[in-house]
């Protein structure tokens, strides 16, 4: 299918221009704020034109944007801000309960110590996380809990973290969660449908997710460690683009592997491949094994070198973190004062 049919199909009116570039000192947006993707029919085309990954290649540039770009003193406080204002604060262990969700979000709320806020001259700034990530259960607790603060909620559904029970009845977790107040649902896709090549019934099984989701954004996990090769992964994430994902994610944070730059560099790269196509700005969630301020660094670098500035923006670029945050802080105190402090001096959930 030729490129001038696609873009026929989606109609002239749905074609967003290239974004202008954005001072680098502009508020970032906590709400919703770009056209959403409407997807496009699968075109099994696109997608073969899109096959070939150089794993070395992809390797070989990653190396290259950790080790050219080395950020210090007030530019990295103020980077690691920005990491912090496009955080999803997660948690999703088998012992949560009401009071520790409850605890995150007031942690959500105000993520820094006051001594930190005064120290850094932000009093007065809504620096904070962009949404907390929670079980479905938690999701009212969640929303009672950050109404009015412009915090997002977003629930992760479809049998998290396999994926393997019926459609029909991840389609109705999807739809309780929407019922409860979440804006934003992270799905995984079952991987075998990758492995199997059956591309038609995975995009057909996300498209339903998509109706399902109403108007919360769709958040679409690979599960990328998963998924064995980078060309899976290219493939996976087209297929999600193409189905009407709002971002794509890599991982659900169980996987023996998870986010990793390589792969976060070839799902990037395929956001920008569909950009091209569509005039649609896809989101990107790397998750899982995020745990370090210097981890959060190489990601803003990755994101800013490859699809520009617009994507350092919460409602395009998310973090999913549990403990990000607790070393974010620790090495913001460090800043100014020039120590470090011990974990419990940051109080989580």
């Amino acid at each position: 299918m030729s490129s001038t049919i696609r873009e026929a199909d989606l109609g002239p009116s749905k074609i967003t221009p290239l974004p202008a570039r954005t001072a680098a000192n502009a508020p970032a947006p906590q709400a919703h704020g770009i056209a959403r993707n409407p997807g496009m029919k699968l075109d099994l085309g696109f997608m073969e034109s899109m096959r070939s990954v150089n794993r070395s290649a992809l390797e070989r540039r990653v190396a290259s944007l950790t080790k050219r770009r080395s950020i210090k003193a007030d530019n990295q406080a103020a980077w690691l801000l920005r990491a912090v204002a496009c955080m999803d604060l997660t948690t999703l262990n088998s012992n949560d309960t009401e009071e520790r969700v409850r605890r995150l979000c007031a942690k959500a709320v105000n993520p820094f110590r006051r001594d930190i806020v005064e120290g850094l001259g932000i009093t007065g700034e809504k620096i904070r996380p962009a949404a907390v990530c929670v079980y479905h259960p938690f999701v009212a607790t969640a929303v009672d809990a950050l109404r009015g603060s412009g915090i997002h909620v977003a629930a992760v559904s479809t049998a998290f973290p396999h994926g393997l029970t019926p459609l029909s009845t991840r389609l109705q977790e999807i739809e309780a969660s929407v019922k409860d107040g979440a804006d934003e649902i992270d799905v995984v896709i079952p991987r075998g449908l990758v492995f199997g090549a059956k591309w038609q019934e995975l995009y057909n099984e996300i498209v339903s997710m998509r109706a399902a989701c109403g108007e919360a954004h769709l958040k679409v996990i690979l599960g990328t460690g998963d998924l064995a090769t980078l060309r899976n992964v290219m493939l996976a994430s087209m297929v999600a683009m193409m189905a009407g994902a709002d971002f794509i994610k890599t991982s659900t944070g169980k996987e023996s592997v998870n986010a990793t730059l390589p792969v976060g560099l070839a799902m990037v790269r395929a956001i920008r491949a569909y950009f091209e196509e569509t005039g649609y700005l896809i989101g990107f969630k790397p998750a899982g094994g995020i745990s370090t301020a210097k981890a959060s660094l190489d990601w803003l670098v990755l994101m800013k070198e490859e699809l520009g500035r617009r994507w350092l923006e919460p409602d395009l670029f998310r973090f999913g973190a549990s403990s990000l945050l607790t070393d974010i802080e620790r090495q913001l105190e460090h800043h100014l004062t020039g120590h470090y402090s011990a974990n419990h001096r940051h109080a989580m959930a």
